[in-house]
């Protein structure tokens, strides 16, 4: 039963692989897009806590923590999202599915390494206005579609410097294209034709980041946890094709009459830095409650289209409160009393602002860890949450992510006593 349930759970992430579409977010018209959460289901379901160390369970959002692993460990977890829009006036829905992580890790002794795959930003909108040009009168119809993104290969390295406090780093290579197209049209000029500006951009560039772990015992039964992680600031290398033309504007496409201009522009990107810290309390094996605040400096990134000035970026701040509760570790005769029962709560400020107005995301996560053979386990979680607001003519999303993940552990490298 176990094999068959593991092996459905591979197929079904190795097809979300190979079929997702990244996003439906308006705000992902920003910048790069909207900034995937870098962390494992098993943080998620705790509000996105990611302090703690663990034996069994990769902690993708602290490099130092890799140190503490006891098995090698193959993660991967997808999410579905089911998100409604909400303005004054309409609403409307969309629905997702992603692939969010595929990572190894590897302990050896008092060294751990990792390395894998995962999303860094997405982009998915389509969007249109109408308004009256007060200069001349005019409505004007505008069209915004993009979609795309960036994705992260990472590899980490963690050191046991005591049997209580850990390091590690972590290289990123980022790459990725966004394609972006806008369509201006004036009806009421009577003009036979509409303008289309056609982007696409790739993207490619180094970051890292480094972290510490400090875990140490208080009295015989309890532990306390403190954790750090610092992000530089990092530059990726842009390369945009340009191009404008004349269109007729379909109900499924647009027809292009005539390439008004290309281009090709060269130019930098800037990532911004970002600093995390936490700390918490717990007993090992039966129960954990910690918090955690994040700190990203002001993006320097602006819009895509000249014409959209209303956005800007302000200093970003992220808190967390979650936990876990296990209420028997080592059950023999209760299946339920080894499950990992996870919940948390999330604050942030995304840091994007539009119209004046601060957009900001919150959620509240559950999740259970169902244990599997030999120390591996399926984890499953569901977050709901709040993004923007309907002030301002803006949009308010309203989401719930159900994700799951598959940990596989096993022992590696371990000598043979018998031939």
């Amino acid at each position: 039963m176990i094999k068959k349930i593991v092996a459905g759970v591979c197929l079904l992430l190795s097809t979300v692989a190979f079929s997702q579409e990244n996003n439906a977010s308006p705000y992902s018209y920003y910048g790069l897009g909207d900034v995937k959460f870098k962390g494992t289901a098993e943080n998620r379901a705790m509000g996105g806590l990611g302090i703690i160390p663990d034996s069994i369970h990769l902690n993708l959002q602290n490099p130092a923590t890799y140190s503490t692993l006891k098995y090698t460990t193959f993660t991967l977890g997808a999410t579905n999202t089911r998100t409604t829009f909400k303005t004054d006036t309409q609403e409307d829905k969309a629905q997702r599915t992603t692939l969010d992580y595929i990572a190894v890790a590897i302990p050896v002794k008092n060294f751990g390494f990792a390395f894998g795959l995962m999303p860094y930003t997405s982009v998915g909108y389509r969007i249109q206005n109408e308004s009256v040009d007060p200069a001349d009168g005019l409505t004007r119809m505008r069209r915004f579609n993009g979609n795309g993104g960036l994705n992260r290969v990472f590899f980490g390295g963690a050191y046991r410097i005591t049997p209580k406090f850990s390091v590690g780093a972590e290289f990123n290579y980022n790459f990725g294209q966004v394609e972006t197209k806008s369509i201006t049209g004036i009806p009421d000029a009577g003009l036979q034709y509409a303008t289309r500006e056609l982007n696409n951009t790739d993207y490619g560039g180094a970051s890292f980041n480094i972290g510490a772990n400090y875990q140490t015992r208080i009295g015989d039964k309890h532990e306390w946890v403190a954790s750090a992680t610092y992000t530089p600031q990092a530059t990726l290398s842009s390369s945009s094709e340009r191009s404008f033309a004349t269109v007729t504007i379909t109900s499924n496409s647009e027809i292009v009459h005539d390439e008004i201009e290309q281009s090709l522009v060269d130019d930098e990107v800037k990532l911004p830095s970002r600093f995390t810290f936490g700390s918490g309390f717990g007993e090992s094996r039966k129960w954990f409650v910690g918090a955690e605040y994040a700190f990203q400096e002001s993006n320097e990134l602006g819009n895509r289209f000249d014409d959209v000035t209303a956005a800007g970026f302000e200093t970003a701040h992220r808190f967390t409160v979650g936990g876990y509760y296990i209420p028997k570790y080592l059950s023999f005769n209760s299946y339920l009393s080894r499950v990992t029962y996870r919940a948390g709560l999330r604050y942030e400020k995304t840091g994007l602002v539009v119209n004046g107005e601060s957009i900001n995301d919150m959620g509240v996560s559950l999740g259970l860890g169902l244990p599997l053979y030999g120390g591996s386990n399926l984890n499953i979680g569901a977050e709901y949450g709040q993004k923007g607001t309907t002030s301002a003519n803006l949009v308010k999303e309203n989401y719930l992510n159900i994700f799951i993940s598959l940990s596989i552990n096993d022992r590696w490298f371990i000598k043979r006593k018998y031939d």
